[in-house]
């Protein structure tokens, strides 16, 4: 029974895997409602069998010192965070991580299982890489699920994500593993060693067409510190092999700089830029928000509110996330929750590396009876965590739901391994039943009360919000307008009525409702009250987002009440100082009133310095200067 419900964990495992990885990574929330369901699926099996004595439930504590962090947020959640829908959101994708680990590390202990699932995802990087290769040489504009990959990216691979960076993360972290798996005598015939050779290179050959700086640096770091971890090795060879290693991956980028004009514009690029010049705006303003609330953050997914504090001008970027996993961890979380969760890591990993030492000095390490858990290839898995580790602090993996998947298998194969085989059940301990029960109610609650209803009401407001916003980029004609405004209003209303407290959906049903007066102008009126109603509700869930509070003001305008308006769009103001469109629903707002009109042009000259290429603005400066 006990070897049925470790394949049962596999099989639901990878296939979350696969599922997420290949729908855009699940960036998208239709993606995230399988998701979740799969999940909940994986987490009931464990718990159902750790109700039952068949299989363990503690993981041997290595989990245990990443508990302590997802309580926190959790709380950080409910009395930290003023975006509490987006915390919500934050708090799952850690909390998703976090299960795969302690059920893989826990349950997935038989050499079968564990070397199914890591040719599983060997298998996955593989089709990732060949639909890279197909979107490089064949069609640079493809996406996964009908969509268009973004201008910034084409001409980089990307494979089932739409980020290159995400596919390069995939590849770095499974690479060296590939590429140990080449190197086990004896465990495995020279077909599969050949077989793992080719999907090294393959998996090497991706990640060269992702044209990812970070992934590149953070792999060429990793490898180089490769040879340092050989434990059998003289503390002279290792610093020896490690000065070769790094210096043929520095030979093999001079290459592909030469070869490559893509590649070689990237790296003139760094060169130039002296690194970057985005994210460290991104990054200034992360350390800026954690000085401004040290100890316990601004809040869970607040990153992409706080920034409008500290936007600099002609800043026009729309970043979710700081492009720094450690600085938005400090950001949103503060010192308490860094240390939480990377002292938490930090602790794992020492427990982990006791483990294998002390299986080591009694003779039971389990590779005499897996490939998977030869010492070459569990230090690859390290090497590749490392890689990983080294590629967050240019980007935000973890926001990534299949990434987060992916590294924690990888991390549970490596910690797994090393527990041995002598806590498969719980025997007669009551006390752990009872604990497996409680979390199996507790499992229920989360996924019934808090992931499906925000990714089903995600689901509903997410793709109608982006069609009125292309509408309105597009600029139709109002007969054009009307199915897509009215989809919109009745998806948005089932966006609140599955998450009351979503506050963007309150916030686009108030948006929605404003356009569809467009559409019956006689009963303006009406529709603004109705608008205004919406926005106060998203306001009282989330007082401290500037669009709120324009939707707010633009209903108040619809009813006739302008003052009450002009400060609605005055605090929008005060929220988002260097937004473009703060001024012009402001300038708008002036040029309703003949007294205000020079007021409105001083304001739109304002929204254009900020966005010199806002049509919407700049139609309204020559409505203004034809008025005039």
């Amino acid at each position: 029974m006990a070897a049925l419900l470790e394949w049962l964990l596999a099989g639901l495992l990878l296939a979350n895997l696969w599922w997420t990885t290949l729908c855009l990574g699940g960036y998208r929330p239709e993606t995230m409602v399988v998701t979740v369901v799969l999940h909940g699926l994986f987490s009931a099996v464990f718990l159902l069998g750790a109700i039952a004595g068949i299989l363990g439930f503690s993981g041997g504590g290595a989990v245990l010192p990443l508990v302590p962090f997802a309580v926190y947020a959790f709380a950080n959640v409910l009395w930290v965070t003023p975006v509490q829908w987006l915390g919500w959101q934050d708090w799952l994708y850690w909390a998703q991580s976090l299960l795969v680990f302690w059920v893989a590390s826990c349950c997935l202990r038989r050499a079968i299982v564990r070397e199914t699932l890591i040719v599983g995802m060997f298998t996955l990087a593989g089709v990732s890489t060949v639909l890279g290769i197909y979107q490089r040489y064949l069609n640079p504009e493809w996406l996964m699920l009908g969509r268009v990959q973004a201008e910034q990216f084409v001409g980089r691979s990307s494979g089932p994500f739409g980020i290159p960076n995400s596919l390069a993360a995939l590849l770095l972290l499974l690479l060296p593993a590939a590429l140990a798996v080449t190197m086990v005598r004896g465990k495995l015939s020279r077909g599969w060693r050949w077989a793992s050779a080719f999907l090294a290179a393959l998996l090497g050959f991706g990640l060269f067409l992702t044209i990812s700086r970070g992934g590149w640096i953070s792999i060429v770091l990793a490898l180089g510190c490769w040879p340092l971890f050989v434990s059998r090795w003289t503390l002279g060879k290792r610093f020896g092999g490690a000065a070769i290693v790094f210096a043929a991956l520095v030979a093999a980028t001079f290459v592909a700089y030469q070869a490559s004009p893509r590649v070689h514009d990237r790296i003139d690029i760094l060169i130039r830029d002296r690194g970057e010049v985005v994210r460290p705006i991104l990054w200034r303003a992360a350390l800026a928000m954690a000085r401004s609330e040290p100890w316990f953050g601004t809040g869970a997914g607040s990153f992409n509110v706080e920034i409008e504090k500290y936007r600099p001008e002609g800043f026009r970027d729309d970043p979710q996330w700081a492009h720094n996993e450690y600085l938005n961890t400090l950001s949103d979380y503060g010192v308490v929750g860094f240390v939480l969760l990377f002292g938490g890591v930090a602790s794992t990993v020492v427990v982990v590396i006791r483990r294998r030492s002390r299986g080591r000095s009694a003779g039971g390490e389990e590779a005499e009876t897996s490939w998977v858990d030869a010492p070459l290839v569990r230090t690859a898995l390290g090497v590749g965590l490392l890689a990983f580790a080294m590629q967050l602090f240019v980007d935000f993996h973890f926001k990534i739901p299949a990434l987060g998947m992916a590294v924690a298998a990888s991390a549970a194969l490596l910690a797994g391994g090393s527990q041995g085989r002598g806590q498969a059940g719980l025997g007669p301990d009551i006390r752990a039943r009872v604990a497996a029960g409680a979390a199996l109610v507790i499992l229920v609650l989360l996924v019934g009360v808090i992931a499906l209803p925000h990714y089903r009401s995600e689901a509903a407001r997410y793709g109608p919000r982006r069609d009125i916003d292309a509408m309105a980029l597009r600029n139709e004609a109002l007969g054009t307008q009307r199915p897509v405004v009215e989809r919109a209003r009745a998806a948005f209303a089932r966006a609140t009525e599955i998450e009351p407290s979503n506050a963007q959906a309150w916030s686009d049903l108030s948006y929605a409702t404003a356009l569809w007066s467009h559409q019956e102008s006689e009963r303006s009126g009406t529709l603004g009250a109705e608008a205004e109603t919406h926005a106060r509700r998203a306001i009282a869930l989330a007082p401290e987002v500037f669009e709120f509070h324009i939707r707010l003001g633009v209903a108040l305008d619809m009813q006739g009440r302008y003052v009450e308006a002009g400060e609605s769009f005055t605090e929008a103001l005060r929220l988002a100082p260097m937004r473009s469109l703060s001024w012009y629903h402001l300038a708008f707002h002036q040029s309703l009133q003949p007294a205000t009109r020079k007021l409105a042009a001083s304001a739109i000259a304002t929204s254009l310095r900020l966005d010199p290429g806002n049509a919407t603005a700049e139609a309204l400066r020559q409505q203004l200067s034809a008025g005039n």
